[in-house]
């Protein structure tokens, strides 16, 4: 019974950080081609809290990719590495206590 709460827990916070991934992308589009002015202080406030959660794990791709021009892809890959590898591993080490069964990931 704890299991289940406490993986759901994390499952729950797994997702929310991917849409905190995709809001601090979005925003920070909208805040380059000026859509949205960073002198609003409601604007800053979020664009700010939405930088310094998830700047610590883009930063490392950023140091891995190569230069695109001015094209930011690490939120993707950021994306595509918490839903193929974070999840799965998530899920089987709930699987593993849950159930007593250790499952290949692939």
């Amino acid at each position: 019974m704890l299991t289940g709460i406490i993986f759901g827990l994390l499952f729950w916070a797994v997702d929310l950080y991917g849409w905190a991934l995709i809001l601090a992308a979005l925003i920070s589009t909208l805040l380059s081609f000026n859509v949205l002015d960073r002198r609003n202080r409601a604007v800053w406030t979020v664009a700010d809290f939405l930088n310094r959660i998830t700047e610590p794990a883009l930063r490392p791709i950023r140091a891995i990719l190569p230069d695109l021009g001015g094209i930011d892809i690490s939120p993707i890959i950021a994306l595509v590495a918490l839903r193929m590898v974070v999840t799965p591993l998530l899920n089987g080490l709930y699987q593993g206590l849950r159930f007593g069964v250790w499952q290949p990931l692939f």
